[in-house]
């Protein structure tokens, strides 16, 4: 594995020597502009794997993306190999329809320190719940950026993320109910604690999530991209912009239906994405909003 192929591959040319906030947050930017957040492999009769060598080799060799598991993972490499104080955390998604966190550690972030400072780095969550700068970890502190303003909050040892979200207008008003829209201004999105993890440690929720019938990721096709303005998600055949606070502290949501023969022509304009297997798109009756 050769870091100077990921920093082509998320088209990173600042500098590599600066171990500061500034290069973390530039690095962190690149790659969610570059690199989609995208489960496609279940649906094309492949696996989603999580040694390092097979992830390298599907995002930067094969200019694809991935889950957490996968994305978080390659950051995790990149900023340790440059010098990044970098560790692995493992967090617990919250259900909107259960009102609830996962019982299970199902998703994988990062805790990096600068200049004494800790601070959380994920370029794993997607769509506009996906943080495009470096958290610092302080407890109830606002943290505005261009999807929304995060908050950290920690009780007993355990930090929960929640976003603030702005109002939404749908110009295509027969998306107004779909199931894929967001409708909370307030959302929790996880929890974590400051525990060391390994990749080992997500083994076996790596193998749940790709096989159970109860995954999201099996109910569900999707693959999301963040642009400098907004993020396109891909969600079985519904496909949608978003773009963040275009006028009055309102974000802007486009849908779209794409065809079949479609799909393909989308993933490669939109994603960069060109898939060796055909993809069998699936919307699924999980709960999954963009």
């Amino acid at each position: 594995m050769d870091i100077k192929a990921y920093f082509e591959r998320i088209g990173y040319k600042n500098s590599r020597n600066k171990l500061d906030l500034e290069t973390l947050t530039d690095i962190l930017q690149h790659q969610i502009q570059a690199i989609p957040f995208e489960n496609l492999n279940i649906h094309c009769g492949e696996r989603m794997e999580l040694g390092l060598e097979a992830i390298f080799d599907q995002v930067v060799r094969k200019n694809r993306g991935g889950w957490c598991l996968q994305v978080n993972h390659l950051l995790y490499w990149a900023l340790t190999t440059m010098g990044f104080e970098t560790t692995m955390l493992g967090g617990y998604v919250y259900s909107t329809p259960a009102d609830k966190y996962s019982s299970a550690m199902i998703h994988l972030l990062l805790k990096v320190t600068v200049g004494g400072r800790n601070y959380i780095v994920d370029a794993g969550f997607g769509r506009s719940y996906q943080i495009w700068q470096p958290l610092e970890l302080i407890s109830g502190k606002d943290q505005p950026q261009v999807p929304c303003i995060f908050r950290l909050t920690e009780e007993g040892g355990t930090w929960y993320l929640d976003q603030i979200r702005r109002e939404q207008y749908v110009p295509n008003q027969e998306f107004l109910n779909s199931d894929l829209l967001e409708k909370k201004k307030y959302r929790k999105i996880y929890s974590f604690t400051l525990e060391p993890r390994t990749i080992e440690d997500f083994e076996s929720v790596n193998e749940y999530l790709q096989t159970s019938a109860a995954s999201v990721f099996t109910s569900k096709s999707f693959c999301s991209l963040q642009t400098p303005n907004g993020v396109h998600c891909l969600v079985g055949f519904t496909l949608t912009f978003r773009k963040f606070n275009y006028k009055d502290n309102m974000d802007l949501v486009e849908f779209n239906t794409v065809n079949e023969e479609e799909i393909e022509e989308e993933l490669k304009n939109i994603f960069n994405i060109s898939l060796e297997r055909k993809l069998v798109p699936k919307h699924g009756d999980k709960f999954f909003t963009i």
